[in-house]
């Protein structure tokens, strides 16, 4: 029974928390996490062909969050 209970009160949270995020996407809050490194700077480095683990190095970033940002920029 205190089961069933906990599950419908979890249940109340993720709408009052869907909600939330909504509201403040439409306000303009809800943004995400800011890009570690300039968009900008990693753009010149691709324009100049710099390879993805010198980039890395360059801006002092991983490999990872290089690819990611190439898929991104793509």
């Amino acid at each position: 029974m205190l089961g069933m209970v906990a599950e419908l009160e979890r249940s109340f949270i993720r709408e009052r928390q869907k909600a939330g995020i909504e509201r403040a996407k439409a306000d303009g809050v809800y943004k995400g996490r800011k890009p570690s490194v300039p968009i900008d700077e990693f753009e010149r480095c691709i324009r100049n062909g710099v390879r993805p683990s010198a980039i890395a190095r360059q801006l002092g970033i991983s490999r990872m969050s290089v690819h990611r940002a190439l898929h991104a920029v793509e």
